[in-house]
């Protein structure tokens, strides 16, 4: 493949099936939609970690979150473990970066050239508090939920400045006689939840079609789940009318992130440089909205756990959907394929492949894998997912495991009540997940890196009267610290 620019963009909490060309019958995503159809998009893409600062240090490092320890949003990545930025500066390719990293901070060498306007975790910290998961403590995060609507906000207003600011560099690196490799970072659709008035008047809430088993009679009774709703305060069920107003801001920011990115697009093509850069589309993780009674991200429902991916520009094929498993560690090689680099020969175990090659090969059965072990979790969670199955290991509570051939909604869980077939896929998805890693051992090591990370700030009170965030303030705006509810207060 002969090198190229690399135009990489990235949104946050983007939701697969969020698109027009996922075949969502509502959201409006025509920009998107023209990327894909002019490239190849990947159907059955994940993140590896539901949650943004771990699924950020394996998309930079293409390592799993076990390999690296950036176990939660307390733990950012730091640059000392070397990310494809490193790399193809180590090679002489120039690369920087727009917009979000949430990373520790841009004192560190995070691998690129220059950071324009970054992001990074609060005070280099983050949110430590993540790392309490004891039962003790909750987060409540209704008032949010409950104040969705259209208005601006400080998240827009960065997006917007991110925008521009790509489109600004795209003209100053326009006559590059060498490829170059933009990281282009949007911050939506991660709440706070408000959307622009106009963005927002496209769903009228009638329209709306209701979230997965987001009534309380239909929500999965899992303990992990039922845990999880109880930590954020979502166990007592929000009105429909609530969920969909909630769902209408949701699509009215992602069609506003479309619109940024098109704006983007836009001045690739009048630079005429659409014919001398790939451009790669993704995102961290999902978002439920609702959907089995749980708001945010954090699981291995397709919800969170499924991301948009699409692959446009030279040697990429047009208008293919593409079923083969890909994940965000794929993005390593993928993003040295396309600029010219050689993989490093640095002993670092990279489970990734390049996605330009899977993108022009046949349909194959591959599998790829996720973690989870932050905020709203009791106990460590895997996925294992092929191009049928998905098998979720569960520490200390049972697994599930889904056919997402037959049941692409995730309504059945097949291991509530396994039949002789559904036993023994069982038994082999714990056989290959074991070949991965030792899922209780890497839990206590889990477990034991946040408690030495919280004893380093000072002890649990110390952490805990610090406070949390809802989100991750943008740059120059102040964090706005909340305090934590006890767990029966």
């Amino acid at each position: 493949m002969k090198p190229a620019n690399l135009l990489f963009i990235i949104s946050d909490q983007h939701q697969g099936a969020a698109m027009g060309c996922a075949g969502h019958p509502l959201v409006q995503t025509p920009n998107l939609d023209r990327l894909a159809a002019a490239g190849t998009r990947f159907s059955t893409a994940y993140t590896n970690c539901a949650i943004c600062v771990p699924a950020r240090a394996s998309l930079a490092t293409g390592q799993y979150v076990h390999q690296i320890g950036n176990w939660d949003n307390g733990f950012p990545y730091d640059g000392s473990a070397p990310s494809w930025g490193h790399q193809l500066t180590e090679q002489g390719i120039k690369v920087d970066s727009i917009g979000k990293l949430h990373f520790r901070s841009a004192d560190d060498d995070n691998g690129f050239r220059r950071e324009i306007e970054p992001l990074h975790v609060v005070e280099g910290i983050g949110d430590p508090a993540s790392g309490i998961r004891d039962g003790s403590i909750r987060r409540d995060w209704r008032p949010g939920i409950d104040e969705a609507g259209p208005a601006d906000s400080t998240y827009q207003q960065y997006d917007i400045r991110n925008r521009d600011n790509a489109i600004r560099w795209l003209r100053a690196h326009a006559d590059d006689e060498q490829p170059w490799a933009l990281f282009l970072s949007f911050v939506t659709p991660h709440p706070p939840w408000f959307a622009p008035p106009e963005s927002y008047a496209l769903y009228p809430h009638e329209q709306i079609s209701m979230p997965h088993q987001w009534q309380a009679e239909d929500w999965p009774r899992h303990p992990a789940h039922e845990y999880m709703r109880r930590f954020f305060s979502s166990e007592r069920p929000f009105p429909e009318a609530t969920i969909r107003r909630l769902n209408a801001v949701y699509y009215a920011i992602c069609t506003f992130l479309d619109q940024q990115i098109g704006r983007v697009l836009a001045a690739l093509d009048d630079l005429n440089l659409g014919d001398s850069t790939r451009v790669i589309y993704t995102s961290d993780h999902g978002e439920h909205i609702g959907a089995r009674g749980i708001y945010g991200k954090f699981t291995m429902y397709e919800e969170a756990s499924n991301i948009p991916f699409i692959l446009a520009g030279p040697d990429v094929p047009q208008g293919k959907v593409v079923d083969t498993p890909v994940s965000l560690i794929d993005c390593h090689p993928t993003i040295l394929d396309a600029v010219g680099c050689e993989a490093p020969d640095d002993g670092i175990d990279r489970p990734g492949s390049s996605l330009w090659d899977i993108a022009a090969a046949p349909e194959q059965d591959r599998t790829v894998f996720a973690e989870y072990h932050a905020i709203g979790s009791r106990n460590a969670y895997y996925m294992l997912r092929d191009r049928r199955y998905k098998y979720i290991y569960h520490v200390d509570a049972p697994a599930q495991l889904f056919d997402l051939i037959a049941d692409p909604n995730e309504l059945h869980d097949l291991a509530l009540a396994p039949d002789a077939a559904a036993s023994q896929l069982l038994i082999e998805y714990e056989s290959q997940l074991r070949g991965i890693l030792d899922p209780e051992a890497v839990d206590r090591r889990a477990k034991a890196d946040q408690a030495a990370r919280i004893e380093t700030l000072g002890g649990r009170e110390a952490v805990i009267a610090r406070g949390v965030f809802t989100n991750s303030p943008a740059p120059g705006e102040t964090p706005k610290f909340r305090r934590l509810v006890e767990a029966g207060g």
